[in-house]
């Protein structure tokens, strides 16, 4: 089947069942304890993120019916939308960093998978919004922010319900469980390239959301280790 046909006429389908999987990884860690978090930041932050992905089933539906009037009006929210939710990702972060006394090897970490998880996220949906005059190209960059989301729900399925996995991760002060998001968004990506190289031999969208996100991975398994990164992540801690 064609991929284009696929992104107009299914794709809601599939962010149902990326939003379906979002909830799952939250479940046990916010949804069941909802009146028991520390901080109205969760909430904020939990409230942008499911917003943002009924944003993307609700745009997906309207491409789908031909809504294209009504999809152009929606996607306007996303201006106000997506400075919200770097916003909150950057003050909960800043807020759980601020409880510690001192930085260690996985704050470090730690750092790399948020910050640059929202960098990545960020320049999908700006290169998305670049393209918003050539539908099937902003189509396919949309499609690419869920995957700067892949780590950060894998992590907690696999603390929620594997736990017993935890021991066969690679460590850094405990389990790096971001390596599981960060490699299944990998494949996800050079599927995705594969097939729109084969349906319409085009290069110019998932090839370069791949190298964004191979950057990403990098990033999260080393950066830790600079010099660099230290030195901004403990200005980041000091602010």
């Amino acid at each position: 089947m064609k991929l284009e046909r696929v992104l107009f006429q299914k794709s809601y389908l599939y962010l149902i069942g990326f939003f379906i999987f979002m909830l799952l990884g939250f479940w046990v860690t916010y949804f069941t304890q909802i009146l028991d978090q520390e901080n109205y930041r969760m909430h904020l932050h939990g409230t942008v993120m499911i917003l943002w992905c009924i944003l993307l089933i609700a745009q997906a539906y309207l491409i789908r019916r031909k809504k294209i009037k009504l999809h152009r009006q929606l996607g306007k929210t996303s201006y106000l939308l997506v400075p919200l939710i770097a916003f909150t990702t950057v003050d909960l972060y800043k807020f759980r960093l601020n409880q510690s006394t001192t930085l260690e090897n996985r704050d470090y970490l730690f750092t790399s998978s948020v910050l640059i998880a929202l960098l990545v996220f960020l320049i999908y949906y700006l290169l998305a919004i670049y393209f918003k005059n050539k539908p099937a190209v902003h189509a396919r960059f949309m499609i690419c922010t869920i995957f700067a989301m892949f780590t950060a729900i894998i992590d907690r399925i696999i603390d929620s319900y594997f736990p017993s996995l935890l021991p066969f991760f690679p460590s850094v002060d405990g389990p790096v469980i971001q390596v599981v998001g960060l490699t299944l968004a990998d494949i996800l990506l050079v599927i995705l390239c594969v097939w729109d190289w084969k349906s319409h031999k085009r290069l110019n969208v998932f090839p370069v959301a791949l190298l964004i996100h191979l950057f990403y991975h990098y990033a999260v398994m080393n950066f830790y280790k600079f010099e660099f990164w230290k030195s901004f992540s403990i200005w980041f801690f000091k602010l």
